[in-house]
C-alpha cells in the first residue's frame, strides 16, 4: 500500500529543490545583467586624455597673472616670463565621458625604463582652476610654477634655456569623481616648439589597460 504521506513529502521536497535552483539561476542572471549594466553606464562616464590633433582648434591659455599663450594640436608650450615657469598643453578626451582634471606631476628627468609606474596621487599638484574636456572635443592643460624654492624649478628652468625631453603626468577622473586615470604625456623639443603626445595610461580605480 502507497505510503501518501512520504509521496507527499517527496514531491514537497522535489517542489522546492525545483523553486531553489530557479531562484538561483534568477539571482545570477539578475546580478550578470547589473554587472552588465554598471560597466555600460561606467563605459559611458569613462574619459581618456590623448594629444589633441594638428587639425583641432588653437587653445587660447590664461593665467591668473594675464600671461597668455597659445597651443595646436599635437604641441606644447614651456616659457619662462618675470621668474614664473608656465607649461600648457592641447588635449583631445577620446574617451565617452567628460574629463575633469584634477592634478599634474613633472619628470624632469628622462628615464623611461625606471619611469614604468606612475606617482601616487597624493604627489600631484592640484589645478589651481576647474578644467573639463568633453567627450570627443579638444581643450587644454595649464600648470605654473610660481616658488622660487621649488623643487622643480632649477631643472624646469634649465629645461627652459636648455630645451630637453620631459614628462608630465596628467591626473583625471569623470563629472562624478570617479575612474581616476593617470596619462603620461612627453614633451619633446623640436625647434622652436615642443611637440607634445601620450605616453602610457594608468587606472587608479579599476584595473588597468595592459
Amino acid at each position: 500500500m502507497a505510503d501518501w504521506t512520504t509521496i507527499s513529502s517527496l514531491a514537497t521536497a522535489g517542489g522546492t529543490l525545483v523553486l531553489a535552483a530557479a531562484t538561483f539561476a534568477s539571482v545570477r542572471s539578475a546580478n550578470r545583467a547589473a554587472r552588465v549594466a554598471e560597466a555600460s553606464l561606467l563605459t559611458g562616464l569613462r574619459p581618456l586624455l590623448l594629444a589633441a590633433r594638428p587639425e583641432d582648434v588653437i587653445e587660447k591659455v590664461t593665467w591668473v597673472d594675464e600671461h597668455i599663450t597659445k597651443v595646436v594640436g599635437g604641441r606644447g608650450a614651456v616659457e619662462e616670463a618675470d621668474g614664473v615657469i608656465y607649461l600648457a598643453a592641447a588635449l583631445r578626451n577620446a574617451g565617452a565621458g567628460m574629463a575633469v582634471l584634477h592634478g599634474w606631476h613633472v619628470l624632469t628627468e628622462w628615464d623611461p625604463v625606471a619611469q614604468q609606474s606612475p606617482p601616487a596621487p597624493e604627489r600631484f599638484r592640484r589645478q589651481s582652476r576647474d578644467l573639463y574636456i568633453a567627450p570627443g572635443d579638444s581643450g587644454f592643460w595649464q600648470g605654473a610654477i610660481r616658488d622660487g624654492d621649488d623643487e622643480d624649478r632649477a631643472e624646469l628652468y634649465e629645461i627652459v634655456t636648455h630645451p630637453r625631453r620631459f614628462q608630465v603626468d596628467l591626473l583625471y577622473g569623470d563629472q562624478e569623481g570617479g575612474q581616476r586615470a593617470i596619462t603620461r604625456f612627453i614633451f619633446t623639443p623640436m625647434g622652436d616648439a615642443w611637440l607634445f603626445s601620450a605616453g602610457r595610461h594608468w587606472y587608479l580605480d579599476r584595473a588597468g589597460p595592459r
